[in-house]
């Protein structure tokens, strides 16, 4: 049987930088998705103490003007992304697809009635390439 390289046939890019946050939004660095044909966004948490964490993706043609992604419509999965507001969210990872047809991402994650907060993380992981490998 033949072994598959994945890691050549796709190409994970952080947009959220590891954290702990507390109140406001932080907007993850925008990821260019030109030369894929899917992708897939990880938001990962830490230890939690307070607040709510709320991740969300927003979306641009243009890198200039961005847009919220709406379940259902730019983005599949089992669930959408779900906030976390309690301990039960800590150490979890949330997974969901992007199907919408824009080249650029950015992952958000608002935080409300946070005294030190929670640890977080988001990447964007690109699929299916047009030229391969990736690296």
């Amino acid at each position: 049987m033949t072994t598959r390289d994945l890691l050549r046939n796709q190409l994970t890019t952080q947009s959220l930088a590891p954290a702990a946050r507390v109140n406001g939004t932080a907007t993850g660095t925008t990821v260019d998705l030109r030369g894929f044909d899917a992708a897939v966004i990880t938001v990962s948490f830490g230890a939690y103490t307070d607040g709510t964490h709320t991740p969300s993706v927003l979306q641009s043609a243009d890198n200039v003007n961005f847009v919220p992604c709406v379940y259902g419509t730019d983005l599949d999965g089992p669930n959408n992304l779900t906030a976390v507001s309690s301990s039960a969210g800590a150490n979890t990872t949330q997974q969901i697809a992007y199907i919408g047809t824009q080249r650029y991402l950015a992952v958000v994650m608002t935080t409300t009635g946070a005294t030190t907060g929670a640890l977080s993380a988001a990447s964007v992981t690109a699929g299916f390439p047009h030229n391969g490998p990736t690296m």
